[in-house]
This record gives structure tokens, C-alpha cells and sequence, in this order.
């Protein structure tokens, strides 16, 4: 498990993620459950989003995850909805429902309460999918309270997508 850190700037991360985007041509979606539509508010925050961000979904019941996502009963069973399975699901069923070609998922304990030994406050699963090319997932540890591990695991999410952007093959 990762440590994170701070929020970082959450708007200059979402005009870097813009910008790959449009420079793509390639449409985002979010899935989220514990940062509760934070990475959705701080994409549409920027002018113009509508021409790479397709929508978010917030899925912070089981029950959502599994009508609006489409997250198997089986795996919410096995691997609880704080798992990198359940993540993985999220994000591909994120990009399922929607026409976006990349994808973030997100779940995780973001406290006071919750939180176990094996998975404390603050721990918060990702999910990186884009369309065709591959999925990811990566666990984090983020300190603080409720609040800022929303706000560093809003940061962490924009970071994911960008590096997975990055890492995909171009359209030479």
C-alpha cells in the first residue's frame, strides 16, 4: 500500500488531464464511492469540460455499484467493496456504461469510522481503465481526516489517469 500525501493542486491536475484528453481526442468518466463526486465537481469545475468529460457516477452504495456499474455480487462478497477486484470492476463498468474511452473508479474508507486492521481509514483503492488498451488498480494509504483523504484521493485519482495516458501507446 502506498502512503499519500496532500491533495496537490486539483485544478492544475485537471488542466493536465484536459489536456491529454483533448489532445487525443478521448472522453473521462468517473466511478466514484468514497470521494463522493469530488473528481466529477473538480473536472466540470474547469471551463469547457464537456468536450473531454463525459459524466460521473457516484456509486456509493453496494447497490449502486452493482445496478449502475454493473460490480458482480461475487466479487463485492469475496473481496469486500475496498478491494482492487471490486475497483478493476468499477472502472470497466464505468467505461461499459458510458461512450468515454478512459475511466477512474474509486472506493475506499475515508473515515471517522470503518476502518479495520487490515484496512485502516484512509485506505482507498483506484482503478485506471482505458478503453482497448488496459486496466489498473493501486491501493493508497491517505492520512488525514475525512476530508482530506477525500480531497488527497481526488488528487490521487487525477494522477492515475494521467500517467495512464501517458503510457498508452500514441496515435503516430
Amino acid at each position: 500500500m502506498n502512503e499519500g500525501g496532500d491533495g496537490g493542486d486539483v485544478a492544475a491536475l485537471v488542466r493536465v488531464l484536459a489536456g491529454a484528453l483533448l489532445e487525443r481526442e478521448l472522453r473521462f468518466v468517473t466511478a466514484e464511492s468514497c470521494t463522493g463526486g469530488g473528481i466529477a465537481a473538480a473536472c466540470s469545475d474547469l471551463d469547457g469540460a464537456s468536450e473531454w468529460f463525459w459524466g460521473g457516477l457516484v456509486t456509493y452504495t453496494l447497490d449502486a455499484k452493482r445496478r449502475l456499474l454493473g460490480v458482480p455480487q461475487r466479487l463485492l462478497d469475496h473481496h469486500g467493496a475496498v478491494s482492487g477486484p471490486v475497483a478493476r470492476a468499477m472502472a470497466e463498468g464505468a467505461l461499459a456504461t458510458s461512450g468515454a474511452e478512459l475511466a477512474v473508479s474509486v472506493t475506499g474508507i475515508a473515515g471517522p469510522g470503518g476502518g479495520e486492521v487490515l484496512q485502516p481509514v484512509g485506505t482507498v483503492w483506484f482503478g485506471w481503465a482505458l478503453r482497448g488498451v488496459r486496466t489498473e488498480t493501486g491501493t493508497f494509504l491517505l492520512e488525514g481526516d475525512r476530508a482530506a483523504v477525500r480531497a488527497a484521493a481526488t488528487a490521487q485519482a487525477l494522477r492515475g489517469a494521467i500517467a495512464m495516458l501517458a503510457a498508452a501507446p500514441g496515435d503516430d
